[in-house]
């Protein structure tokens, strides 16, 4: 954006100093100050969009007017008059109007777009900081290091095992699922919506201000009878069309071919970024699934053989849903479902938000960005003690209800496998997940 942004200005200070000579690099201000708002508004700085539009048009009017009649003396109280009626008459026609709603539609939608994307990291980035409870910690070691305790160092944890710790674990990331796709989806419609033409909003702008400034310059007559008429006739008349003379034989401002070649990377980066939304939508409840591959679990044709949580035998328990609500059934973790982790909950309003602000830009319209940021600080940690390995009756969330003992087949003969096992660390594969939303 940026990169478009700069090269729009080169070329309207180039295609400008030549066409519209002294009149431009006396005001070469005015547009400098055009394009630092625009690239403010983008990096969500507090700008007025409209009203910088709108200022930009007034003051390039009033030099317009005062060049048309400069041989003329323009007192303070008529500059004052031109100024009022300057916004009232239109003088530039449509093209203001135009410009407008499209710059307006294409900032929000880019901006609203970033914004979308740093808030995806920022919410992984609290997650990160969000500890693994205590139970958690318990189950994980049981399942991975109690075959070594055990005596039976090449058991692979059950599939469906290793998915009902995980589950459990990550229940309170699970609920991220809903507000996560929604916003990935919204981003996703922005993106193919309303970022489809912004290269040539932005490399063109050189080409709708320079037609707008001919189309006055062309009507100066018929613009200066209105202003006459509104605000009373100069003291000297005028003299309509005076200060063009030197402008009207190089006319149109033309986009300089070379940029073209930034339209196809833009429109590119916008499609890759969508690609991989679309990829990263089910994250959260995937999460399980990845941490239980292969790798770590026993894979096909290996039910019979893998450690079941007690010996290596067959798991029976079905393999329970995502998110908390689910977790009162689940046999491996225990969980109390009526407590939702508050930092999680904080994060998933924060997508709330971000998303109902992208659902706007859709519609041309902006809202204040708001942002919060909480510090959330922790750690687990669990060893395999009798305790741990042992398998007893399971106590299921909420606490208040009965514990459910689960039976399990004999012990099976033990089979061949690696020598060890561990577990990826959640840290790392979230931090995969932020890697992926900052390489865009």
């Amino acid at each position: 954006m940026d990169d478009l942004m700069n090269r729009s200005m080169v070329t309207l200070q180039d295609t400008f100093t030549s066409t519209w000579g002294f009149l431009y690099t006396r005001n070469s201000q005015l547009f400098q100050d055009l394009y630092q708002d625009l690239k403010d508004y983008y990096r969500s700085a507090s700008v007025n969009l409209e009203e910088v539009l709108n200022e930009f048009w007034t003051k390039l009017l009033e030099k317009l007017f005062y060049q048309a009649n400069k041989q003329s003396s323009i007192d303070e109280d008529y500059q004052e008059c031109v100024s009022k009626k300057i916004e009232t008459l239109r003088l530039f026609g449509e093209a203001p109007h135009k410009m407008t709603i499209q710059v307006t539609r294409t900032f929000v939608a880019a901006r609203a777009f970033l914004q979308g994307l740093q808030t995806s990291r920022e919410v992984v980035g609290k997650v990160l900081q969000v500890p693994l409870s205590q139970k958690c910690v318990g189950a994980i070691m049981r399942m991975t290091y109690c075959p070594h305790c055990r005596g039976m160092p090449t058991a692979k944890p059950c599939a469906n095992y290793c998915s009902n710790v995980m589950k459990g674990c990550l229940a309170n990331q699970a609920d991220l699922h809903t507000e996560w796709s929604h916003l990935a989806d919204t981003m996703i419609e922005v993106g193919e919506r309303r970022l489809d033409d912004v290269e040539s909003v932005i490399l063109y702008l050189p080409n709708q201000i320079s037609e707008a400034m001919f189309s006055m310059m062309d009507n100066m007559e018929t613009i200066n009878s209105k202003l006459f008429q509104a605000c009373g006739s100069l003291s000297e008349g005028g003299a309509t069309g005076s200060g063009f003379e030197d402008i009207t034989s190089r006319r149109r401002v033309v986009v300089d071919d070379r940029l073209g070649g930034s339209v196809t990377k833009m429109a590119k980066s916008v499609s890759d970024v969508n690609m991989k939304l679309r990829e990263i939508r089910p994250y959260w409840v995937s999460l399980p699934k990845v941490l239980c591959s292969d790798r770590v679990a026993s894979g096909t044709g290996a039910e019979d053989k893998c450690w079941n949580g007690m010996n290596r035998a067959r798991y029976l328990p079905e393999v329970i849903g995502d998110g908390l609500a689910s977790q009162i059934n689940n046999p491996e973790v225990e969980i109390d479902i009526t407590k939702p982790d508050m930092k999680i909950r904080q994060q998933i309003m924060q997508l709330k938000i971000m998303t109902h602000r992208l659902k706007n830009a859709l519609n041309g319209q902006d809202v204040d960005f708001q942002d919060t940021s909480d510090d959330v600080s922790g750690s687990g940690s669990g060893m395999c003690t009798d305790d741990i390995c042992s398998r007893g009756p399971r106590l299921v969330a909420p606490v208040t209800e009965p514990p459910r003992v689960y039976a399990y087949p004999p012990r099976n003969k033990e089979v061949r496998g690696s020598a060890s096992q561990s577990l990826p660390s959640f840290s790392i594969l979230l931090l995969s997940l932020l890697i992926l939303l900052l390489r865009r």
